[in-house]
């Protein structure tokens, strides 16, 4: 019965001490995410309505906070992803095996044994 006590004073002790440093490194990453937080704060500077005197002034200004891409460049970006893709498609599987399907007409002499050792019946006294 002694020896039941200290083992369950053993088993708390190592549990006490792997959970509380588990809550401890909780802490710690908890706090290095706070402090490792980007800045928040407005994009761009905002505009204040008054100070647009027309819609020309707000469509400038909508224009310069969202910067738009040129069509052609959309295009060429696009075109240069497709045929990336495709010749990526192609190129995988002659790439990614080691041989041609059927060229190998047996396999290695390890599978081979270890599939007749598990087909072959089993035979008393051997």
């Amino acid at each position: 019965m002694n020896n039941l006590g200290w083992g369950l004073q053993i088993t708390a002790l190592g549990m006490g001490l792997v959970f509380g440093l588990l809550a401890l490194l909780w802490g710690v990453l908890t706090l290095a995410l706070r402090w490792d937080r980007p800045p928040t704060g407005p994009a761009a500077p905002a505009v204040p309505p008054s100070a647009l005197e027309s819609s020309a002034d707000a469509a400038a200004a909508t224009a310069a906070a969202a910067p738009q891409l040129e069509p052609a460049l959309v295009a060429a970006v696009t075109l240069a992803v497709l045929t990336h893709s495709a010749v990526l498609r192609n190129e995988a599987a002659p790439t990614m095996r080691a041989h041609w399907p059927g060229s190998l007409l047996h396999a290695s002499r390890w599978v081979s044994s270890g599939r007749l050792r598990q087909n072959r019946t089993f035979r008393k006294g051997r």
